[in-house]
């Protein structure tokens, strides 16, 4: 019998709540109607994991470059990835290169690769609209949500009196325009509500209650009418993709940060803290001790969450806002905090827990490209048809250096990329020219991007 295709649009829906769903082989039309549609490709999604503070530059780059080369003691954990990757060397963003700011002003452009205009007001100028956005003002359109901006510190206001520039350039690498930096959600219970479950722009969001209904319970009389019209593969993907959905609604359920935060916040800390701007839940991240990795994972899951849904095939997310001092000593042989560790002076000590910051970081970053690497997606699977960028804006954060920075491309952007290759590049190439060369990847004419120069040909199939 022939039948028509559900919708790609299709939604399961629940009085209070909605859920995009994943790629389901009843969305292909069958052989008969096959004539009368064009199969188009899967989509290709974009990410950027921005890290702060620079690396450890002696355990960053691999010895070899071409395809026989062994990653670095930094880049390890990616072992399981390895032919999925571009490790891009000698890379620079040209208009970060200043001496008035070792770390403003190689956030704000990191993915605009324009010149940022000194500011110590609300005042901002990135020069231009970052690659996220315009990734999101070209293919955004056919998703719920052109694109998410998520990380795990807020914003935050103020002029750095050190440099004299403004704090706000610290805290976003996305910019819908040259004056319009895009806000960030730095709560996983927020950013997960925001996606599967009602949610106006601008009114508050629902309250959540743990003993109320999941998600899941409100959409299950929709998944029943659902899974009458398909097989049992597609069912089964489902039931799989459901089981996602649900695993991190439950382990935002179960946590229990806040609660745990206050139980240690005397009346003197308190008196303390209303000196500080800053709010009871972030200072407890900042403490000693407080293990930020299921925070992180949770974000990371809600992104893999959307792009497997379609809900949204553009994110980008912060490991941490310019001058980031978060507090490493959860990890073992880490004794301080990121920023101060960065600035080494090539003690052997400091490089040692400079090196154990950066692998935490690569870590997660490897969390995401396996969950993708997990979900089959038609042939392939969703980092296949995927482009996951990681990188800083400076090299070593003792030195504040803007050449060879650290950047690494995972997934082959739909068949695009040739990867498992560790490329150096002449000293001082254009960051731009990989921008430039993604674009193009995505059908998306530019005559130029930043300061590039030229699309990276070797890196295209």
């Amino acid at each position: 019998m022939t039948r028509i295709p559900i919708s790609r649009r299709r939604l399961l829906k629940g009085v209070g709540a909605c859920i995009a769903l994943p790629f389901l082989e009843a969305m292909v039309p069958s052989k008969v109607y096959a004539a009368h549609y064009a199969q188009s490709p899967s989509p290709q999604r974009f990410a950027c994991l921005f890290m702060p503070n620079g690396v450890n530059p002696t355990k960053w780059n691999p010895e070899k470059t071409g395809m026989d080369f062994e990653l670095s003691p930094i880049l390890k954990p990616l072992e399981a990835q390895k032919n999925e990757l571009l490790i891009l060397a000698g890379m620079m963003n040209k208009n970060s290169h200043t001496r008035e700011d070792g770390h403003y002003t190689k956030t704000a452009n990191f993915l605009t690769s324009m010149r940022i205009a000194k500011t110590v007001d609300a005042k901002v100028d990135s020069g231009g609209i970052s690659l996220d956005q315009l990734m999101a003002q070209h293919i955004g359109k056919d998703t719920f949500f052109p694109s998410l901006q998520y990380g795990l510190d807020r914003i935050r206001s103020g002029v750095d009196l050190a440099v004299g520039f403004t704090r706000l350039y610290g805290g976003t690498i996305s910019w819908q325009g040259r004056n319009q930096p895009c806000s960030r959600e730095i709560d996983p219970r927020m950013a997960f509500d925001r996606l599967f479950r009602n949610y106006v722009p601008g009114k508050k969001p629902l309250p959540h209650d743990p003993l109320k209904k999941t998600v899941l319970d409100l959409v299950k009389d929709d998944v029943r009418i659902l899974e009458k019209q398909l097989g049992i593969e597609d069912q089964n993907k489902l039931g799989e993709y459901l089981e996602a959905v649900n695993s991190v609604e439950k382990r935002l359920n179960d946590r229990q940060n806040l609660a745990d935060f206050e139980s240690h916040i005397t009346p003197d800390i308190r008196k303390e803290l209303s000196k500080m701007d800053l709010r009871i839940d972030e200072w407890a991240e900042y403490a000693e001790g407080v293990d930020v990795t299921e925070k992180t994972r949770l974000m990371l899951d809600i992104i893999v969450l959307a792009f497997w849904s379609d809900a949204s095939r553009i994110a980008t997310f912060m490991f941490g806002n310019s001058v980031s001092n978060r507090n490493f000593s959860f990890l073992e042989g880490v004794e301080g905090a990121h920023h101060s560790i960065s600035h080494h002076t090539d003690d052997p000590r400091m490089l040692d827990q400079y090196e154990k910051i950066n692998r935490w970081h690569i870590e997660q970053y490897g969390y995401l490209l396996s969950r993708l690497q997990s979900i089959k997606e038609g042939d392939r699977n969703l980092l296949d048809n995927s482009m996951i960028m990681f990188g800083s804006g400076l090299r070593d954060g003792n030195r504040h250096s803007p050449f060879d920075l650290p950047i690494v491309v995972a997934g082959k952007g739909g068949g695009k990329f040739k990867t498992g290759q560790h490329i150096r590049y002449p000293d001082k190439t254009p960051l731009a020219n990989l921008y430039q060369t993604m674009l193009y990847s995505m059908d998306i004419e530019v005559p130029q991007f930043g300061d590039s120069e030229t699309v990276l040909c070797d890196l295209l199939v």
